[in-house]
């Protein structure tokens, strides 16, 4: 898709065909995010209803801000938008960001149906019939399992019976440092989780961020790198940007004019940076769906350019 107005997932068949050889819930979508603020359980690693969001050495909580630089960093922000501002994709209206929900391990589990069934983990999911959808196209649905730790995640989901139908899902266990299979999707179209990469609430309001964030952009290459597991492009151009890159906001940019929560946003996205997880607008931020957001706050974001970031230095780039 070219440049659509929020991220979207491209699972379109032929760009598949080309990579591959109740009850007890709780819903964060219009109050501040529920559970504990950020912790250093885990060695330093996030905490989302009291489970640590992968390991310390896991490439989300993982410190790039001393990093080299990749050696095609100019060209890959070139393409992208040197500049062409920030967007924070998340605020108060509950039309933005996108929900998750939590749920006990008693949670019933129920069938699962997909369009991308073979690059999809099997149900049954532990999605409750009231959980929350993303508005819009990608229409994704976010389950934490907080008692067993384990991610569930849907894209272009919609009830079906007594089950849901997804374009695709994936399952994470949250104390695991394994990817999906090298070509498989996931929810996104990187193949990699989303809830982990979100802006949430309870983090900015605690002062800090321990992770890397999401982003999206308009034009992507046909490859990808680790973590991110899928490409959903026809194009080979070298100079466009591969799922999975990672960039960072480059360590002269002064953070101290900033306030609030877009400070804490700026200064995760020092030391974290933030990996490009699916095809949609050029450099939109992802957030959680949240009324509380502060709208005045987050317009800071929109003052910085592209040119601000690089790119973190690449591993290999599977294609």
């Amino acid at each position: 898709m070219e440049g659509p107005r929020r991220p979207a997932l491209v699972l379109a068949a032929a760009a598949l065909a080309m990579c591959c050889g109740g009850g007890g819930s709780t819903t964060n979508t219009t109050t501040t995010t529920p559970g504990p603020a950020p912790s250093a359980a885990g060695g330093g690693s996030p905490v989302i209803m009291g489970c640590v969001v992968f390991p310390a050495d896991n490439p989300w909580n993982r410190d790039v801000s001393g990093d080299p630089v990749d050696s095609r960093s100019d060209a890959y922000i070139a393409s992208v938008g040197a500049s062409t501002n920030l967007h924070p994709d998340f605020g108060s209206d509950p039309t933005f960001g996108i929900p998750w929900t939590t749920v006990p391990g008693t949670q019933p589990r129920v069938p699962m149906s997909f369009d991308f069934a073979d690059e999809s983990d099997p149900g049954p999911y532990p999605f409750p019939p009231d959980a929350p959808v993303e508005s819009g196209g990608d229409r994704h649905v976010l389950v934490l399992d907080r008692d067993a730790c384990r991610l569930y995640e849907g894209f272009d989901c919609a009830r079906d019976g007594a089950g849901w139908h997804c374009g695709s899902g994936a399952a994470f266990d949250l104390r695991s440092n394994a990817l999906r299979p090298d070509g498989f999707t996931s929810a996104d179209a990187a193949g990699l989780p989303i809830l982990p990469g979100l802006a949430r609430r309870d983090e900015v309001q605690a002062g800090e961020i321990r992770h890397a964030l999401r982003f999206t952009v308009r034009r992507t290459q046909r490859a990808y790198v680790h973590p991110a597991t899928h490409f959903a492009s026809s194009r080979t151009d070298p100079d466009l940007p591969p799922m999975g890159l990672r960039v960072r906001l480059k360590a002269s940019f002064d953070v101290s004019r900033f306030r609030g929560g877009a400070r804490v946003i700026l200064t995760a996205l020092k030391r974290y940076g933030m990996f490009l997880a699916d095809n949609g607008s050029d450099w939109f931020i992802s957030g959680e769906t949240n009324r509380a957001w502060d709208d005045a706050d987050l317009e800071q974001l929109k003052s910085v350019p592209g040119s601000s970031f690089e790119v973190v230095q690449l591993g290999p780039i599977r294609r």
